[in-house]
């Protein structure tokens, strides 16, 4: 990757560390470089095999790459505390963050990245999609995960397969509020990852507003978020299926029973709001079906 410093890419190259497999890159000033492969932590080490400890110099080189020598021009972005870059990749920040009137307006003296790897699991929504389905349309469907679980990249690959069309669903347009830029990946204003040919996209956009902002501009037929749980999020929701939109949604969590435990949450579970709960966790493995409930709570996927 061209955006690390000239030094760690070195390691890279000398290790054959960029596989397949990559998932996060970690970097703090004075501690050894981690990676994340498969779930699972990793310190490379030199030829002489010592771990190898980021510096300041390190991480300043990294983020000229990343921000092509402007970070200024990436205000907006690092005061919410990460950066998208070219690929869909996000890079997460830490540092002092600067205050003004009680919100943050932006971040210096940067001390850790998290450069974490997009990956695209194209078709990896099909063994759902027939699940979320009736008559060649989506029923309003809530994935419901673990965080690491695949969440977002079955929610990614469930757009491209709505917006596209197939033997389960008609195509239809598909708008995406796509706040943290995990779905689709924007770097400026194009996604990097593939949601389909009638998907529009809002991208670091708060989810409410954003599915509002869709409704009255975009006409869509389905509306899709990643990582609902607020009260206006929940609100906006059901103003987006009064309209006749098809929601697509996620939210963190293991079970039925403690999503359950989130008023705001368990009063669209109580109302019958969403017709299909969809269970994923690491069991057998990372992303792997759980369960999928209809609105009634009858888990028909288990007994499949």
């Amino acid at each position: 990757m061209q955006v690390l410093a000239a030094s760690i890419r070195e390691i890279f190259q000398a290790g054959e560390l960029f596989t397949d497999r990559l998932q996060e890159i970690r970097m703090r000033i004075g501690q050894p470089l981690i990676l994340l492969e498969d779930g699972e932590e990793k310190i490379p080490v030199d030829g002489n095999g010592r771990e190898h400890v980021v510096t300041k110099e390190e991480i300043r080189e990294t983020l000229e790459y990343i921000s092509h020598y402007s970070l200024y021009a990436y205000e907006y972005e690092m005061k919410q505390g990460f950066l998208t870059i070219e690929g869909g990749h996000r890079v997460g920040i830490s540092g002092k963050a600067i205050i003004e009137n009680d919100h943050i307006k932006n971040m210096q003296f940067i001390s850790s990245i998290n450069l974490r790897i997009s990956h695209e699991v194209l078709g990896c929504a099909d063994q759902v999609l027939p699940y979320i389905t009736a008559n060649r349309q989506l029923c309003h469907t809530l994935i419901i995960s673990p965080p690491g679980c695949g969440k977002t990249t079955l929610i990614r690959d469930l757009i491209r397969q709505i917006s596209d069309g197939n033997q389960y669903i008609k195509g239809c347009t598909v708008g995406v509020v796509d706040e943290r830029s995990e779905l689709g990946g924007c770097y400026m204003g194009v996604a990097q990852n593939h949601l389909g040919m009638r998907t529009d996209i809002l991208d670091c956009c708060p989810k409410a507003e954003g599915m509002i902002m869709l409704i009255r501009s975009m006409s869509p037929q389905v509306i899709a978020v990643d990582e609902i749980g607020t009260p206006e999020e929940v609100h906006a929701i059901e103003y987006a299926m009064h309209c006749g939109c098809k929601m697509l949604a996620s939210v963190h969590g293991e079970s039925m029973e403690e999503i359950r435990k989130r008023p705001v949450l368990d009063q669209m579970v109580r109302q019958r709001r969403f017709e299909r709960y969809v269970i994923l966790g690491n069991q057998p493995t990372t992303g792997s079906i759980q369960s999928i409930f209809d609105e009634r709570g009858v888990d028909f996927y288990s007994r499949c």
